[in-house]
């Protein structure tokens, strides 16, 4: 018995039902093919990136090893002698790898957390010389009096512990109207980019302010040490007298410091040009000659993958300790 003759319009069926199983077929070969190279990219990376970690905390730790041995050699001062103070060092790694470190002077900077004075835990309140120093700083670097003004009074009520706005300051009510409602923080700052939701604050002031500001974890005034400190960053020194020292002037007595440094505070406000400012009492003990907080920032490039990685470190005790890190530039 024959069988039966297949119609041409059931070959071409039959025919279009292979084509699309082959296609499908192939399709999902394709994406487990992606899968697999995209499984095994991310596998790559993550071991570049725990071995570049793991290079970096090597790095760290030489240099946690350098801020040691600088304070074992002059417990009294830290000077720039070495050329420790931005240097760059850098380490070849297997495979074609480069690591870079640079050791920096991490209290040469205002900190943010100045505004107030206090401990967290038992509150925190307004502290006069250093918004007047935030002001002064603000001021120096072009941004003009009023605003400085505002945003330094907002950064003190952000940090203090009360509810209730101070001078030309903004607390939790000012806040709730805003297109984006948030309170205030009422605690320490964690981290400068906590400045961009204060009041007053725009990015281009902010940009500008970002090279000059930090955030130590202590409601201190910035401890700059004026031994180490660089003529270009004398707005820094022009901020502890507010209307009173020119960056010009800063500028001129840090070109003239002596080779090894002022020996105490005494020394250093008996200069001319220092000895004619008034400033009150916790700013005249505010000048450092040891720097007690450094900064630390690791840069690893390995097979294709990069890690970068800034640590603060506090010298106030030996050995000195990491007490904070940061992933991002």
């Amino acid at each position: 018995m024959s069988g039966r003759r297949v119609k041409a319009r059931e070959e071409g069926a039959a025919l279009l039902a292979v084509l699309l199983l082959v296609a499908v077929t192939g399709a999902i070969a394709v994406a487990a093919m992606e899968k697999l190279r995209l499984s095994r990219a991310i596998a790559t990376n993550s071991v570049a990136l725990d071995q570049a970690r793991a290079y970096a905390h090597g790095i760290e730790q030489i240099g946690m090893l350098i801020i040691d041995d600088m304070r074992t050699e002059n417990p009294g001062r830290t000077i720039l002698a070495g050329g420790w103070n931005g240097g760059v060092r850098r380490v070849p790694l297997p495979n074609g790898g480069m690591a870079e470190a640079k050791l920096r002077d991490g209290g040469n900077c205002f900190n943010i957390n100045s505004v107030v004075q206090g401990d967290p835990r038992t509150g925190l309140s307004r502290r006069e010389s250093g918004v007047g120093q935030f002001a002064g700083l603000m001021e120096v670097l072009g941004v003009p009096q009023g605003e400085a003004l505002r945003i330094a009074g907002a950064a003190a009520d952000w940090a203090d512990s009360d509810s209730v706005p101070g001078p030309l300051g903004a607390e939790d009510a000012f806040y709730a109207s805003a297109p984006q409602p948030h309170r205030t923080a009422n605690s320490l700052f964690a981290d400068i980019g906590e400045l961009n939701a204060v009041a007053g604050m725009t990015s281009p002031i902010y940009a500008r302010l970002r090279p000059w500001i930090c955030a130590l974890p202590v409601a201190e005034l910035s401890p700059i040490n004026i031994n180490t400190l660089l003529p270009e960053q004398a707005p820094l020194l022009a901020m502890i007298a507010p209307g009173q020292l020119s960056v010009e002037q800063a500028r001129s007595i840090l070109a003239s410091r002596p080779v090894n440094g002022w020996a105490n505070q005494i020394g250093f406000w008996r200069i001319e040009r220092m000895s004619e400012v008034n400033v009150p009492l916790d700013v005249q003990l505010q000048p450092q000659m040891r720097t007690t907080w450094f900064t630390i920032e690791s840069r690893v490039e390995m097979m294709g993958s990069l890690f970068t990685e800034t640590i603060l470190v506090d010298s106030r005790l030996q050995p000195s300790r990491v007490v904070q890190r940061r992933w991002t530039d």
